[in-house]
């Protein structure tokens, strides 16, 4: 199979279940920005990290297809058989959350990102799953959508978001309280 189809050329690409839209339709928009997410999880993997988050992270790349895969679907009865984001999907991240959180300080503050690459990282990939929720809860407005993905998506982006102040205490990384200037 070639990597190039040439189908694309005037702009448009096709959904699974076939119906070709422009490549700026929003369930392009959606997974396009899962995509995006998903690369940057491969960036917070690829850094030094315990096992047990690196393999939570590829469980996660994994269901982060699926949720793709569920946005690319513009069928109801095409023979494509599209992947499901269970409860016990949205379940496994709260419970990684949990984990993670008993172990860290209380809150006091909102975080400033940074202290080290891997939780800046983990910021980055907080945001890009931040803003694929909003363009997913955008698109269920006029398409159904799973109600699932919209789920795992906001648990995913809170999982990010401990997994940063986690990596932070792993790697002793000062954590960037934000002192308002009032």
């Amino acid at each position: 199979m070639k990597i190039y189809t040439k189908t694309g050329d005037k702009g448009t690409t096709s959904l699974i279940g076939g119906v070709r839209v422009p490549k700026y339709h929003p369930r392009i928009e959606a997974y396009g920005t899962v995509d995006e997410l998903n690369s940057y999880l491969g960036l917070i993997r690829d850094q030094t990290i315990d096992e047990h988050s690196f393999n939570v992270i590829v469980e996660i790349q994994e269901r982060r297809m699926a949720c793709a895969s569920i946005l690319a679907a513009d069928c109801e009865n095409c023979n494509a058989k599209i992947p499901l984001i269970s409860d016990e999907d949205v379940l496994a991240l709260e419970q990684e959350i949990d984990v993670m959180d008993q172990q860290l300080p209380p809150l006091t503050s909102f975080i400033l990102p940074g202290g080290h690459t891997t939780v800046s990282f983990c910021h980055i990939a907080r945001n890009v799953c931040r803003r694929c929720e909003r363009i997913t809860i955008k698109l269920a407005e006029d398409t159904p959508i799973q109600e699932n993905v919209i789920r795992y998506l906001n648990r995913l982006s809170d999982y990010l978001f401990i997994l940063a102040r986690y990596q932070s205490l792993k790697l002793n990384a000062k954590e960037n309280l934000w002192k308002p200037n009032i």
